[in-house]
């Protein structure tokens, strides 16, 4: 400090010197649920990336993903990768190491192209564009060995997943009409959900009778009670059709491309399932493209020489002939009379012999589905009857 001569005033040049401008940054944190049970943790991550932005002079902002085997995606990177193309005076990413970064090589490659400098603390370890190539290098086999950790890990996931159903231990949440507990034993299995299990076997009973279509099923499950647990919505049609669908109800069910003998207490008996499988087989066969003639062979016979379909055509308006497709590029063969295959037909069905003991068996099967075809009618005219 000094005193100038000619002025009263004090002037200085010890002028309180002006912190510099935070630089912005990004911090980006990821777990597994898996890892989470393994004593990993996002809180802790945070803290260790904050405070070294803080010591740093660093504004940042925080993105994370918790990953679960029901998750698709990860919402936080997505969300830091935007972040990055909305900021573009923000070009600094921390993380804690390689493995908390990346997931697999598109990751790497999304990050590169970002262009960011790259932080990576526990590490102690920082990339820019003009890191030396060694020490790029030695990043692109950190990389290589975060994904080969990554597969690993999904390796004994779906590992322990098949040992758990080879147990007849279902080994993901519990479908509808079912709840998870934790068996005496520690061990994660489903039971019968009090209030919905009950409403699963009468929803296979109802459609089984025939007596219902999806959309009249869905209406009626829900005035049951039929509701998601936590939301308590109503279960949409298409919903339902994949309720009716899962094996899982007859005590067996379907994981990962092959079939187990389930432990869990079943809600449907094999017939009523089987019986429902055969009526939404039969309604989605109904679907099919109709046509304006109905030829007795169309579908039924394919062609000799290449194995296509034979397709019949009217000609003159009243003469039906048969000849092939070509789809495979052969040539088409020349057209076959309606008439000549119906002679080739009868002349191999009459050296078939039907039993008499299946011809009777035939017979009540034919009577027996008649009344029922019989009754079902009766149930929803009364049905409409009494909805008018």
């Amino acid at each position: 400090m000094y005193t100038d001569s000619n002025s009263d005033h004090v002037a200085s040049n010890d002028l309180p010197l002006r912190r510099p401008s935070k630089r912005k940054a990004v911090l980006y944190a990821r777990v597994s649920s898996k890892e989470q049970e393994l004593g990993y943790s996002i809180a802790a991550q945070e803290e260790l990336l904050r405070r070294y932005g803080a010591e740093r002079n660093l504004s940042v902002e925080e993105f994370s993903d918790v990953e679960t085997a029901k998750t698709v995606g990860r919402p936080g990177f997505a969300a830091m990768v935007l972040y990055f193309g909305k900021q573009p005076d923000c070009s600094i990413l921390l993380a804690e190491k390689t493995d908390r970064l990346y997931r697999n090589l598109r990751d790497f490659v999304t990050i590169d192209e970002l262009g960011v400098e790259i932080h990576l603390v526990k590490e102690t370890r920082i990339l820019t564009r003009e890191s030396r190539s060694s020490d790029k290098f030695m990043h692109g086999i950190n990389v290589l060995m975060a994904k080969n950790y990554i597969d690993n890990l999904s390796e004994e996931v779906k590992k322990g997943v098949r040992t758990k159903a080879g147990q007849g231990l279902w080994p993901s949440y519990a479908p509808l009409g079912y709840v998870n507990v934790v068996r005496s034993d520690g061990k994660k299995i489903i039971t019968p959900d009090a209030v919905l299990g009950p409403v699963v076997t009468k929803l296979f009973e109802w459609f089984a009778s025939g007596e219902y279509s999806i959309e009249t099923l869905a209406k009626k499950a829900y005035e049951e009670g039929f509701q998601f647990r936590k939301s308590r919505g109503k279960i949409p049609k298409n919903t339902l059709h994949k309720v009716l669908r899962k094996r899982i109800y007859t005590g067996e069910f379907d994981y990962g491309g092959s079939r187990y003998q389930g432990s869990h207490e079943p809600l449907v008996t094999r017939h009523v399932w089987d019986r429902v499988q055969e009526i939404l087989d039969g309604r989605q066969a109904r679907k099919h493209r109709k046509t304006t003639h109905d030829f007795a062979f169309s579908g039924v016979i394919r062609c000799g020489h290449c194995g296509c379909s034979l397709v019949a055509e009217v000609k003159k308006g009243r003469y039906v002939y048969y000849h092939c497709t070509g789809y495979r590029g052969t040539r088409p063969k020349p057209y076959t009379c309606g008439e000549v295959l119906k002679q080739q037909f009868a002349m191999r069905l009459q050296g078939l012999v039907v039993p008499a003991a299946v011809l009777a068996w035939l017979e009540s099967e034919l009577i027996e589905s008649d009344r029922t075809e019989q009754a079902a009618r009766t149930q929803e005219c009364r049905r409409l009857g009494t909805e008018s």
